[in-house]
């Protein structure tokens, strides 16, 4: 079967943040950029992100990037390597007001600087007073971030291929990374995009849990084709549980709320935050705030019937706050929750959120993995941003906000390293004879399988054995069972069958390799967290209460072909201050 094949210098696969950021400084360079995203750029997840991106620009409170770096690897919970925190840390005002002059409507203050709101974990003086450090549109910050840069790419004529799909990574005989074969939704064709660069920025994979804020496109596409590839996936048992999603729903509802002086409640009335983090209280990081409302519902706090949520007031902050401020918070409420903000409390639960692990990268955006000669021998060609990478700046949990920076701060490096990258290699490779055939195989058996698995049944079947088995209290009888459940899993999602088998916009069989992407990512995630026995950031276990570091200040490194596990030291070296060392973590 002849498949068409198109040549472009850089193939970017997600356009949210990440991938538009990146795509923008490639094709401002001239470059020939072709942008694959499943849906249309505007409606990537980073739409979702609402309350802001962390730089220290200091226009509220006083403010600076080293305060701003110890907050990062104290959120980190000392995972986070420290030489990538700085780089980002650094570079944060930089790119706030690159996106200012691109046109980002940021909130303003009276004396017309870019408004800043307080958020979780942000301090002054190396964990003193709370710092203002989170730059915001309302609590659209996201969207109009995608907007924007969605605007300045169209002007820079980045070239975008909507609605399609990626299916696999191509390399060849010497592991270097050469495009990807990819699925053309709307007629069912495939084509091979070859590339100098492929850039992977394909947002998380929280869908594998049953409660979520992500939307339903976060199925792990890009993690799942690396891992499919032989490149390793580094931290996959840090998940981050947020701990505002609307009860019933997940949907996100923004510390931001918190940041602006919202707080939450037991079902006695009580502000419990104050109990399990004196200082910070509401604005402690997020995996302690989560732990602590799993506590107080564990314990018969809970609210409502079933004694199954928390409640987050707001309506003391006053109707002008919340309508300037909070709008899309009160929209959502009303919608979801069936409650008005401005006159009662918002229920509320932790749910999964962000992912902290991902395809290993250094902070030039480089994919990493070991080979011969060391844990972080570059792979030649390919390059990955944002959720679905792991520099590590976030470790074992991410600080609200340094989400927006992160693919901001990386999506530019890797467009930077990728332009000095093919002065040097000048010419596409060859491709190998059988380019295309993983992909043309999974396909194909889609296309045959009868008497098959129900896509939906497994899929559900999956989220409901990672939500009960790796949540965010983790047991140790729980994770050995969760390993041999998954596994079940995966055995059924080999043998799917899809009923559909028409070519035109066939959202069965999207939905069918999304759930393989989708197992290869819970997998990862739920032999990753067996192994480690120790708590440390969003990784809680009942059984090993406390933080290791004699055994366990290290990342892990999950192989798909055979799950074997591997480690490699986390970078404590800052590039230019001195290193932050472990120490107790507390708020």
């Amino acid at each position: 079967m002849t498949i068409a094949r198109r040549k472009f210098d850089a193939v970017i696969v997600g356009a949210g943040g990440g991938g538009m950021r990146a795509a923008l400084q490639l094709s401002e360079a001239g470059l020939k950029v072709a942008v694959l995203s499943k849906v249309f750029p505007t409606r990537s997840h980073t739409v979702a992100a609402q309350g802001g991106i962390a730089a220290a620009l200091g226009n509220v409170t006083e403010d600076n990037w080293h305060w701003h770096m110890y907050d990062t690897v104290k959120g980190s919970d000392y995972l986070g390597d420290q030489d990538a925190i700085e780089f980002m840390c650094r570079q944060a005002g930089e790119v706030v007001y690159e996106l200012e002059h691109y046109g980002m409507p940021f909130d303003r203050l009276e004396n017309g600087k870019i408004y800043q709101r307080p958020f979780g974990g942000q301090s002054q003086n190396f964990g003193g007073a709370q710092a203002t450090r989170s730059c915001a549109v309302a609590d659209r910050t996201g969207h109009a971030m995608l907007h924007t840069l969605y605007q300045r790419n169209v002007r820079a004529n980045t070239q975008f291929f909507v609605e399609w799909m990626a299916l696999d990574l191509i390399r060849d005989e010497h592991g270097d990374v050469l495009g990807v074969s990819a699925l053309d939704i709307e007629t069912g064709e495939v084509m091979i995009l070859q590339a100098r660069a492929t850039l992977f920025a394909t947002g998380g994979g929280a869908r594998i849990f049953s409660a979520s804020t992500n939307a339903f496109i976060n199925t792990g596409d890009g993690l799942a084709m690396a891992a499919r590839a032989g490149v390793p996936l580094q931290d996959m048992e840090f998940w981050q549980f947020h701990p505002t999603g609307v009860y019933g729903a997940g949907i996100l509802i923004s510390e931001a709320v918190r940041g602006e002086g919202g707080y939450l409640l037991n079902k006695d009335g009580e502000r419990f935050m104050e109990r399990y983090a004196p200082h910070a209280k509401d604005l402690a990081s997020r995996d302690v705030v989560s732990r602590a409302m799993t506590t107080e519902i564990k314990e018969g706090h809970g609210c409502g019937r079933d004694a199954d949520h928390l409640l987050l007031k707001l309506d003391h902050l006053g109707a002008d706050v919340i309508k300037a401020r909070l709008p899309g918070i009160r929209e959502i409420a009303i919608k979801f929750a069936h409650a008005d903000p401005v006159r009662e409390p918002i229920p509320v639960v932790p749910t999964a959120h962000y992912m902290m692990g991902g395809i290993p990268t250094n902070f030039h955006g480089q994919v990493v993995a070991p080979y011969k000669t060391g844990p972080e021998e570059v792979v030649q060609g390919f390059y990955a941003v944002g959720e679905c990478a792991c520099v590590s700046v976030h470790g074992a949990n991410r600080l609200g906000t340094n989400s927006l920076l992160d693919i901001l701060v990386f999506g530019r490096a890797a467009g930077n390293q990728i332009i000095e990258d093919l002065k040097r290699n000048s010419h596409h490779k060859h491709l190998p004879g059988d380019a295309a055939d993983k992909a043309l195989g999974r396909l194909a058996r889609l296309d045959s399988q009868k008497d098959g698995e129900n896509v939906s049944q497994v899929g559900d079947m999956l989220r409901k054995t990672m939500q009960t088995h790796c949540g965010v209290f983790r047991f140790a009888d729980l994770l050995k069972q969760g390993v041999d459940k998954i596994s079940e899993v995966a055995q059924r999602a080999r043998n799917t069958e899809i009923r559909d088998k028409s070519r035109v916009f066939n959202t069965a069989r999207v939905e069918a390799l999304e759930l393989d992407n989708l197992v290869e990512v819970a997998v990862a995630t739920m032999v990753s967290a067996q192994a480690r026995t120790e708590s440390r950031g969003a990784h809680a276990r009942d059984d090993f209460p406390h933080r290791d570091d004699d055994k366990w200040l290290k990342h892990t490194l999950y192989f798909s072909e055979d799950r074997r596990l591997d480690y490699k030291p986390v970078r404590l070296k800052p590039l230019t201050v001195e290193s932050f060392p472990p120490k107790a973590r507390t708020y």
